[in-house]
């Protein structure tokens, strides 16, 4: 009789505990067989993009290519349709649908930033030290300056020539092309000068110099042969002179592909995933979208990583004139008041990765709070640093409603946050549309090794990503 008043017991027990408690669960296990062969297929189609899309101009040009090929319509232009794209300074691009609902009740929005830190090429890069040609350049965004040395980049970017013609640059992604390195000190040299001093000095910013060739120009006489020699080649295959590198902008970027990781090839390694692995996603799910309940605002945002400032970040106001354009195409008269009055009545997302959990690290997250790899995309109620300095925070109500979402439509998802209260801390793009008065939220795969030159992800999170952004933009 005691045995099975125990038994009981421990069955009313476990009831209890799968009722109350905070269920984690890998994603893959919450998927049904046929979801789960759609995960691989899916991930095949973002590491092409990865690959295709390593700086700001190029995604922007890969997401107008797949907008085009889906009917979108330029904004500015007359016309019929619902579907829309709008181009900022070929750096930043939005997509727009009207949807069944009028606009003054409100967009579904969803924004992610298309720029990853890099190495940019100064405006006047070139130069030339015991006979070895050499680029001068400024990190851009938070990196690990360590991890960029001795690994091959390729140069991407565009030049604007004297005349006015554009060049578009991307040498080093095909097996032909040479790649540049910037080089390191070896390890029986190095004691002084680079081992002895904290790891964040060991390299300093300003040598932070690329290769860029070795052979002389023929002249002896010539001063700076080297240089000159790269001028010279230069000016006969692009017709570029020196000034040229004034009008430029120049990245160098990791030459190495996006690869499946791992025996199991269930994760993705690639530059560039903060915050492209969002963009793509968010790009997906815009495209399969019929007829929305809602009207749809996809924004693809610039100048993230260096506090998107400029005309082509977050700050900028380009989502009012996006909304302005939106309102034409509605049939009503745009004003201030009106584009106000509609952002202010929207619900965002702001689509952006978070660092996952590191076993190897385990003294930097709170590990109850912490993103893990495999559990599906990460919710963030805030951001920010320390007390919350600098965080957009999620209103309660709002988490709630994600929350129904999600769990309608049977995403994977964690609540998180970046690392320890006192450790660190980091932000997004939500920020600069709260101030617009609608609610937002912060929601994107984790990631670890973010910001460096070779990313991982698991593709049952990225495929999470994409069901979770489509399940945002069609309810109601």
């Amino acid at each position: 009789m005691d045995m099975a008043v125990k038994e009981k017991d421990r069955d009313k027990t476990k009831e209890l505990e799968k009722k109350l408690k905070l269920q984690g669960k890998l994603a893959w296990d919450r998927m049904e067989e046929k979801e789960r062969k759609e995960v691989f297929p899916f991930a095949e189609g973002y590491k092409r993009f990865l690959d295709r899309a390593k700086t700001e101009r190029e995604a922007v040009r890969e997401i107008l290519e797949a907008a085009r090929k889906a009917v979108f319509r330029e904004l500015s232009r007359p016309g019929g349709g619902k579907k829309f794209f709008s181009v900022n300074k070929e750096k930043s691009i939005a997509l727009a649908l009207l949807g069944r609902s009028p606009l003054a009740e409100g967009l579904r929005i969803i924004v992610s930033h298309i720029d990853s830190p890099r190495i940019d090429l100064k405006q006047n890069p070139l130069y030339e030290d015991s006979d070895l040609a050499i680029f001068r350049t400024h990190y851009y965004g938070g990196i690990k300056k360590y991890q960029w040395v001795a690994i091959p980049l390729s140069l991407h970017g565009f030049i604007v020539k004297a005349d006015g013609s554009a060049l578009p640059v991307r040498i080093g992604e095909d097996p032909e092309d040479p790649v540049f390195v910037i080089n390191d000190l070896l390890p029986h040299l190095s004691g002084k000068v680079q081992d002895q001093k904290k790891l964040a000095e060991a390299i300093e910013g300003e040598k932070l110099t690329a290769l860029a060739g070795s052979l002389p120009y023929p002249d002896g006489e010539a001063k700076e042969r080297v240089k000159l020699r790269i001028l010279d080649l230069l000016h006969e295959k692009y017709g570029l002179v020196e000034e040229d590198f004034t009008s430029s902008e120049l990245e160098l970027v990791p030459a190495m592909k996006a690869r499946d990781a791992g025996f199991d090839r269930s994760l993705i390694g690639a530059y560039g995933q903060d915050d492209r692995a969002s963009a793509y996603t968010s790009l997906q799910a815009v495209l399969a979208l019929k007829n929305p309940s809602r009207p749809v605002l996809s924004l693809f945002v610039d100048k993230e990583e260096i506090g998107s400032e400029g005309n082509t970040g977050a700050q900028s106001l380009f989502i009012d004139e996006v909304v302005r354009g939106m309102i034409e195409r509605s049939g009503e008269t745009p004003s201030e008041a009106r584009v106000k009055k509609i952002l202010a009545h929207s619900k965002a997302i702001s689509a952006d990765v978070e660092s996952a959990f590191d076993p190897n690290y385990p003294e930097v997250h709170e590990k109850q709070n912490a993103g893990r790899i495999g559990y599906g995309v990460c919710l963030e109620k805030f951001t920010g640093h320390r007390g919350k300095a600098g965080a957009s925070d999620a209103r309660a109500e709002y988490v709630g409603e994600i929350r129904r979402i999600f769990n309608t439509r049977r995403v994977a998802w964690q609540m998180t946050e970046i690392g320890k209260v006192d450790e660190g801390g980091g932000g997004t793009v939500a920020k600069y549309l709260a101030v617009y008065g609608m609610d937002i939220i912060d929601c994107g795969v984790p990631v670890l090794s973010m910001h460096s030159p070779y990313e991982i992800a698991s593709k049952v999170d990225i495929y999470e990503a994409f069901k979770a952004y489509r399940a945002f933009l069609e309810s109601s």
